[in-house]
């Protein structure tokens, strides 16, 4: 069986032109790549100590929840502006394309509590950043981040904090 990376294909000029959007459907509907990938995941954070595992809106959603399936955590969505019924927080961002906020209900993790930051691709660093950012925020210690790819040459790596582990799966191969 190919590598479970082999399973992201490029899609050029979406959603904008210029931007080529990494599109891990094709991942996502094959069973042995997904479960293969989660596994690739979570490979360097078993054994740590950590109570959640916060995903980042969208398809950091799918990928966290199994991880924190995996890794035996509950699982925290830092949601889009607007998309969670209860009292939230929130912290802006720039995209490569635009600007976004994301929010986390603000009893979503206890003060002092490890957590894990989980999306699909690392690009200019701006959501991931912003992710940690808000963590911080409710008091919560971020242990590091788990991505499935980097995106080269963008600077993602500069917005994140150089004391905390930044690891990307597909540099794993």
């Amino acid at each position: 069986m190919p590598h479970w990376s082999t399973l992201i294909r490029d899609i050029p000029d979406f959603p904008k032109p210029g931007v080529t959007f990494r599109d891990i459907t094709p991942l996502l509907a094959d069973a042995d790549g997904l479960k293969d990938c989660i596994d690739a995941l979570a490979e360097p954070w078993r054994g740590v100590a950590l109570d959640a595992v916060l995903g980042i809106e969208s398809r950091g959603f799918i990928l966290g929840a199994a991880l924190a399936r995996v890794l035996g955590t509950g699982f925290v969505p830092l949601r889009k502006p607007g998309k969670l019924p209860g009292p939230t927080v929130s912290q802006a961002y720039a995209l490569e394309y635009g600007e976004d906020r994301l929010e986390m209900h603000v009893d979503a993790v206890a003060p002092g509590a490890r957590v894990l930051i989980v999306d699909d691709v690392l690009a200019t660093g701006g959501t991931l950043a912003a992710a940690l950012e808000l963590a911080r925020r409710q008091g919560a210690r971020v242990v590091g981040a788990s991505l499935l790819l980097e995106v080269p040459g963008l600077g993602g790596r500069d917005r994140w904090d150089p004391d905390l582990p930044i690891d990307v799966a597909t540099a794993r191969r």
